[in-house]
């Protein structure tokens, strides 16, 4: 079979193999790359105990199919994504609830998975001999410290880390700003969406791209959504084998990569039932779902504050899997949650499961809450919990009346000194830091 390519989402770019379509991270176009078409995974015989580094070997597979990097998936998965990502269930609820924690790597949040992903790979397509990479990376929180962790110390790159200034916990900005050497972190007078728009504006400037290498590391990047793929692989395979039924996942929703990782999960063939969306108040996907009409918006800050975003660029994928809006609402559905529900809920599992959610998750398990005694009863469900609550103790603390426990990784990071340089929200700024 003849090797995939990868076109993009908006047509206007020739096809590229996939390790060039992780290498350039976003087409000439400006659109995201997605396959020609979505190869098969062998699923048979797969478990969940297998381990991540095994299960994407067989989600991945087809993606590297006659690349230059295929002989070297296994030990970029072995390299990458040796971390726990367990589906624990939910003690004391009535009906078969889980949770898939993702907040077990070395910044506390499920993007620690694709960043050392797409660190593993760039490293293995690197040349040695050219001028270094210049990786760009809009961040609403949990991004840019999962990226600065993974690229942290390598030579070959620099990493530019550009998020929005007063609209991140204290502990995520810590997160952002602790590296040093070769990380820099550019804090941005405006909204996330301010720092996605420069990130793709300079992406789009070709004086820019002859003085610079540049690359992505968000979920524009195909090489950092393709590995998320693998925890919901293994996630759907346990809780098949405990329930003999596929699992349905509720996921906190912003950029929409984490969640398209699912959807991809489910396409290629993996037990997943139901995908919902939850979102905050940032509301332009569940407004889409409901009335076809498309209609991004500036962000407003929540509680949530990684999920603030306006204009989710995955929107590109999903319309490219999903061409027509019938089509799309058959195979997701989402709702929105504003702060004073998130904290309520925070409570009130606290309170009943003992569970200590961050406001993310607790987004996504208040969206469960909603669902109908049937729906809930119709199989097992999981919430997809993608950051620890300790990133957001300013928050969560005083809802549960309790310190939460800071993992051991977390509490390196924050005893760092901070670097970060304040830009205002042009272009001709981030040029200027370029330099």
């Amino acid at each position: 079979m003849a090797p995939l390519q990868f076109v993009s989402s908006r047509g206007g770019a020739p096809a590229v193999s996939l390790s060039e379509a992780i290498a350039r991270g976003l087409a000439p176009d400006g659109g995201l790359y997605v396959p020609t078409r979505l190869p098969a995974a062998a699923t048979a015989g797969l478990s969940g105990s297998l381990g991540l580094p095994r299960i994407a070997r067989t989600a991945l597979a087809g993606f590297f199919e006659g690349d230059r990097l295929q002989p070297l998936l296994g030990e970029i998965a072995d390299a990458a994504l040796d971390l726990p990502a367990p589906t624990t269930v939910v003690e004391g609820c009535a009906d078969a609830l889980f949770a898939l924690e993702l907040y077990h790597g070395p910044t506390a949040a499920f993007k620690d998975f694709g960043a050392r992903f797409l660190a593993e790979s760039l490293q293995r397509l690197e040349d040695q001999a050219a001028p270094p990479l210049t990786i760009l990376v809009a961040t609403s929180g949990d991004t840019g410290g999962a990226v600065a962790a993974a690229f942290h110390r390598r030579p070959w790159v620099r990493v530019m880390i550009l998020y929005p200034a007063g609209l991140v916990s204290p502990r995520q900005e810590q997160q952002l700003t602790c590296w040093g050497g070769n990380v820099a972190s550019l804090r941005i007078a405006g909204t996330f969406d301010d720092c996605q728009r420069l990130v793709k504006e300079a992406f789009g400037d070709a004086r820019l791209g002859e003085r610079h290498r540049l690359s992505s590391a968000n979920s524009i990047n195909i090489g950092r959504l393709l590995p998320q793929m693998a925890y919901y692989a293994a996630s759907s395979l346990e809780v098949e084998r405990r329930s003999r039924a596929k699992a349905s996942y509720v996921i906190p929703a912003g950029n929409l990569g984490n969640a398209f990782a699912a959807v991809w999960a489910r396409a290629l063939g993996f037990p997943i039932a139901r995908i919902v969306l939850a979102h905050n108040i940032n509301r332009t996907v569940p407004d889409y779902l409901q009335t076809g009409v498309w209609r991004p918006r500036p962000s407003i800050a929540t509680l949530a504050s990684a999920m603030d975003v306006g204009n989710p660029s995955n929107m590109e994928r999903m319309r490219a899997l999903y061409p027509t809006w019938g089509e799309m609402r058959e195979q997701l559905s989402a709702d929105s949650v504003d702060d004073a529900t998130i904290r309520a809920r925070i409570g009130e599992d606290f309170m009943r499961y003992r569970r200590e959610w961050c406001p993310h998750t607790a987004t996504a398990a208040e969206v469960y809450s909603r669902l109908s005694a049937a729906e809930r009863r119709d199989g097992p469900w999981v919430i997809v919990a993608t950051a620890h609550p300790a990133k957001f103790n300013e928050i969560v603390e005083p809802i549960i009346g309790k310190p939460v426990t800071v993992p051991d990784s977390l509490d390196r990071l924050l005893r760092l000194p901070r670097h970060a340089m304040d830009l205002p929200p042009t272009l001709e700024a981030l040029a200027a830091a370029l330099e």
